[in-house]
């Protein structure tokens, strides 16, 4: 009994930090090492198993940490950093921009509002499988899309509500949930999207454009909006002002997801290609086209600094947080708490499909309060093989669930930073655009949830 208390008076507490601004990866990691000091005063369970065992138990909990971080930064965080390098080098050329501005250009032509707000969220989507950063994107569509949105007679908070759940499910095969969703699970990134994120991706997008679409007009109508002009903002004026690359540079961001699903069992079998490969051979192809146009030598072997600064960046950030997460985990394990979660829904009849509703419901609060998609959802994924094989049920059954509504519960979160992002360059409060972000972010996670079983279970 006194475990299971430290472990929910250590999840409140590490929940609180992290709302509270605290960096998540020392609160973790911390969280995760008093949970493990505790199973073993408690007499309720050992860090590590005799063989691997350090031989003093205080070294343990630095020796589990120090072979998670071993383990993730030669495997999953190489992926990782290398998709994180790519997609600072794409932005750095002026790629990301190039290939923005020509998948919108054809909203412009339609004269339907709301029509066109429904596609915006559609295009923001497919734009986001090869832009991997919700705000990064966010800013982009705030210079491109927005001013076509409000000159069509949409209201400011309706067209800034579209573009902040424009990556409300992160379903690109690039995206470091999917990465580590798809390790994770046992499963190649290839098979993990194209036949389970996919067809619950698509579901929910259609959902969510529907909802987009009847909500916003409805809201615009309610509080009496009436057409504004398109004024950019000062930001919008400054990056429209930064020259642009030749149009087929919209390509390049697009030639690592080609790779990977050309040579993969979908087309061609006989050539292995993984992620880390197909973003190192897409730089090479970036390089000598930067170099063709440029004639520069200097200045193209300067700019992969951008490339080693966006993979240590992700590094820093990224795969730091999924060790923190896993550490903290493991505590769980250790103490005991997850095991108990598991008997007591087993007990009362709950079944997989209850533990799996659970699992996505603490990760879509958690994502809301913590103002991060990230945080809860690393923190619990390395947990999901021992839950599902106690439910009998295949990891990526909790896993896909649990990823998408991480994503989706972020759009509603005023203090995320795609939505704080966002409002600002519209110059509105946060709280007003969730509250336009609220209603189609629950017809997400309904349809997310409701697809997977559909679909799989």
């Amino acid at each position: 009994m006194m475990a299971l208390l430290l472990a929910l008076v250590m999840t409140i507490w590490v929940g609180y930090m992290i709302v509270k601004k605290y960096k998540p990866q020392p609160v973790l990691f911390f969280g995760g090492m008093v949970l493990m000091a505790g199973a073993v005063m408690l007499g309720v369970g050992t860090i590590l198993p005799a063989k691997e065992a350090t031989g003093f138990v205080p070294f343990d909990m630095f020796e589990f940490i120090r072979k998670t971080l071993s383990s993730r930064a030669a495997g999953l965080g190489l992926s990782i950093m290398a998709v994180g390098g790519f997609a600072r080098y794409m932005e750095h050329i002026g790629a990301s921009r190039v290939l923005v501005k020509i998948a919108i250009k054809p909203l412009g032509v339609l004269k339907a509002p709301y029509v066109v707000l429904a596609a915006a969220f559609i295009i923001g989507q497919f734009l986001g499988l090869f832009i991997n950063s919700a705000s990064g994107l966010g800013m982009l569509l705030m210079v491109t899309m927005f001013p076509i949105l409000v000159s069509l007679g949409v209201s400011r908070v309706s067209a800034t509500a579209v573009i902040g759940t424009t990556m409300c499910l992160d379903w690109s095969p690039a995206d470091t949930g999917s990465i580590l969703s798809a390790t994770t699970a046992g499963l190649d990134i290839t098979t993990y999207w194209t036949q389970y994120q996919i067809p619950v991706a698509l579901c929910v997008m259609a959902v969510v454009a529907v909802l987009h679409y009847s909500v916003q007009k409805w809201l615009d109508k309610k509080e009496g909006h009436t057409a504004e002009s398109a004024s950019l903002l000062s930001s919008a004026r400054q990056e429209e002002e930064k020259p642009l690359p030749p149009l087929y540079y919209a390509v390049l961001p697009t030639v690592p997801l080609i790779l990977i699903l050309v040579f993969s069992d979908l087309l061609i079998k006989g050539v292995k290609m993984d992620i880390v490969k197909a973003m190192l051979i897409s730089l090479f192809l970036t390089m000598v086209i930067e170099y063709l146009r440029s004639w520069d030598g200097k200045k193209v072997f300067q700019d992969i600094q951008v490339f080693f600064d966006g993979m240590g960046m992700q590094l820093a950030n990224v795969v730091t947080l999924i060790v923190a997460g896993e550490t903290f985990a493991h505590g769980l394990r250790t103490v005991g708490a997850i095991d108990a979660i598991i008997n007591g829904a087993q007990s009362s009849g709950m079944g997989a499909a209850g533990m799996i509703i659970v699992m996505v419901g603490i990760i879509a609060v958690s994502s809301v309060v913590m103002g991060s998609g990230n945080a809860p959802f690393f923190a619990f994924a390395s947990l999901t093989p021992v839950v599902a094989a106690k439910m009998s049920v295949a990891p990526v059954l909790m896993l896909l669930p649990m990823h998408f509504a991480a994503s989706i519960a972020r759009a509603v979160s005023p203090i995320t930073a795609v939505i704080v992002v966002v409002s600002g360059m519209a110059n509105l409060p946060p709280v007003e655009v969730v509250k336009r972000t609220a209603i189609p972010m629950a017809g997400a996670l309904i349809v997310n949830v409701a697809a997977t079983f559909f679909f799989f279970y």
